[in-house]
């Protein structure tokens, strides 16, 4: 609620303004334009203080119990261990089982050989077709052709057979139709409307009606059923697609709007500078064909899971190549395979997945139903960090940079709407520029986000969990909006406990956000209501809500000389993960 770090939307007039931050100490006493602004105070280091040694014990030992109490609920000799015990798999370390219950993660995990294997082929051959057919000097007249988008698609369709079989169809018939709405409407206001009316409903029937055969359309088309490659589900994965297909069109449509601040297409002696360039700066007209299109769309390294980057940046990327950094993209890769084993290391001794999947948690205490509900979240977000780093990676190792998705730990953030802009980090930018900005940014912002988030909720999965979580979301960011007003760090910065004020805030946040997450991708409503009756309705429970609201205190207190400790390094907290 009172978070220090007050990061602001960006305005109508950009895509994604540079953000700005507010300190636990800035002594500014009012609002001033970008042209005034006060420097911010940085506060001297506390971390060799009595007060952070005290904060450093509870919450190591805090840490501890969270993984002792998820060990010890995975035992065989918990009374609960044969309620899920047969979602459990044979493991690899010391004779352990490894719940891999997970249905996402496990379509991940079980095919890290061939997913790995695609990766070596497809760096192998594309370097090779780089080395000897790409041209090294920049493509920066339309004249020149983006050579490279041929391999794109080639490899691409052939990847894209492997996973789905015939079902390809139906992603070129999609794709296909999408690109006639804005070549047909080029810069008139129906391109938007109609692709965003196309896309949505894509959605709506790939929900309603699933992975519809071919059989269903025409008996004759039957045999085309036969082959669905190795995921049968391609309708899972067509969610990341529909966002290219939108950006695609949406950058075709406002190429034909570019104002005088956007790059000039046609005196382009030398790179963009910035990513900002690269995403606001529109395409020489004819790079929107068909052939880049669907090199862009259905690019292997990103297709199946993002991150995800916009037509135009992609485009400049390609007209522009830069060099692989070796170093960097290797030690991305080790940490890559860090996270694998701290992953393999949780699935092997905690049971937390299975566990809720089962609801085998009868008799449990409140402290035990909390751990299982945060060992949940923190496997959610290292199980998403694993796959979007995995093709990250795969496009950093092919000269493709895209945007890191989360950007901190999910226990490294205090602030609702600090967290939103971390977490899925591509998906957020994107939804700035092609969605809250266009409906006009902070000029309706509460209304804006309320649609932002129904939207996400929607574009997960329509189902009463998400959009309860999406609404959650929504509600949970106003009390932190209004109280950053009421208790502005400009007018409050000078007093001496504004840093513990801002942790109770932060105690707020963090149990609202672990609510709305545990509803929306966990436990579900009904499970919700379980922990909701253990914890707030028994003397048990309370007594342990408030020794976690210490925990949580006290861990605030480290987040925010985190922060502080970051601006004196000079450190931008928005790219550091």
């Amino acid at each position: 609620m009172f978070a220090p770090n007050n990061l602001r939307e960006p305005s109508k007039d950009s895509d994604e303004n540079s953000s700005t931050k507010y300190s636990v100490l800035e002594t500014s006493s009012s609002p001033t334009s970008s042209k005034t602004k006060r420097p911010t105070k940085i506060s001297p280091p506390l971390w060799n203080t009595w007060e952070f040694g005290f904060y450093y014990f509870i919450v190591t030992a805090s840490v501890f119990l969270m993984f002792k109490v998820g060990y010890d609920l995975s035992k065989e000799t918990h009374p609960n261990y044969e309620k899920y015990s047969w979602r459990l798999q044979d493991g690899w370390i010391f004779g352990r089982k490894v719940d891999n219950s997970d249905i996402q993660f496990a379509s991940f995990r079980n095919h890290y050989g061939a997913l790995i294997f695609a990766l070596a082929v497809y760096l192998v051959l594309s370097h090779l077709y780089r080395f000897f057919l790409v041209p090294k000097s920049p493509a920066k007249f339309q004249s020149q052709l983006l050579i490279r988008t041929y391999f794109f698609l080639g490899f691409s369709i052939i990847f894209l057979y492997v996973m789905f079989g015939n079902n390809i169809i139906k992603i070129l018939m999609i794709l296909s139709t999408n690109y006639l709405i804005p070549k047909v409407f080029e810069g008139s206001i129906a391109n938007p409307i109609i692709t965003w009316i196309f896309n949505l409903g894509i959605l709506f029937l790939n929900e309603t009606y699933g992975n519809y055969k071919f059989g269903d359309l025409n008996e004759n088309l039957s045999f085309l059923d036969n082959n669905r490659g190795l995921v049968a589900r391609w309708d899972v994965t067509f969610n990341i697609c529909m966002l290219r297909l939108v950006s695609f069109n949406m950058d075709y449509y406002w190429s034909f709007h570019s104002s005088n601040n956007t790059p000039e297409k046609n005196d382009r002696d030398l790179a963009p500078l910035t990513e900002k360039d690269r995403i606001i700066g529109p395409c020489f007209r004819e790079d929107y064909n068909f052939i880049y299109y669907l090199s862009y769309i259905l690019y292997a390294p990103l297709y199946l899971a993002g991150p995800i980057i916009t037509y135009n940046n992609f485009i400049a990327q390609l007209r522009y190549p830069r060099e692989i950094d070796l170093k960097t993209t290797l030690i991305y890769g080790l940490r890559l395979f860090i996270a694998i084993m701290i992953m393999e290391f949780m699935l092997h001794y905690t049971y937390v997945v299975a566990i809720v999947k089962s609801k085998a948690w009868d008799g449990d205490s409140p402290l035990e139903l909390g751990m299982i509900g945060v060992l949940n979240l923190e496997l959610v977000w290292l199980k998403l960090l694993i796959i979007w780093r995995f093709f990250r990676f795969w496009a950093m190792s092919d000269g493709i940079d895209t945007q890191e998705n989360i950007l901190r730990c999910m226990l490294n953030n205090y602030s609702t709407s600090g967290f939103w802009r971390s977490w899925h980090r591509s998906y957020y930018r994107w939804i700035i520029r092609y969605i809250y900005v266009p409906l006009g940014g902070n000029k309706h912002s509460t209304l804006n986000m309320l649609i932002v988030f129904i939207f996400v909720a929607l574009w997960h999965d329509i189902s009463l969990k998400l959009l309860a979580w999406g609404w959650l979301i929504w509600l949970f960011i106003l009390p932190e909006t209004i109280s950053r007003k009421l208790f502005s760090s400009q007018e409050w910065a000078d007093w001496s406990h504004y840093r513990h004020l801002c942790a109770v805030g932060a105690i707020i946040n963090l149990l609202m956000m672990w609510a709305a997450n545990l509803v929306g991708f966990v436990v579900g409503l009904d499970g919700m209501k379980v922990l909701f009756t253990s914890i707030f309705m028994t003397p048990t429970g309370l007594m342990e809500l408030g020794i976690a609201c210490i925990v949580l205190f006290c861990g605030a207190q480290i987040l925010f000389e985190i922060r502080e400790e970051e601006k004196r390094k000079g450190i931008n907290s928005e790219i550091r993960y």
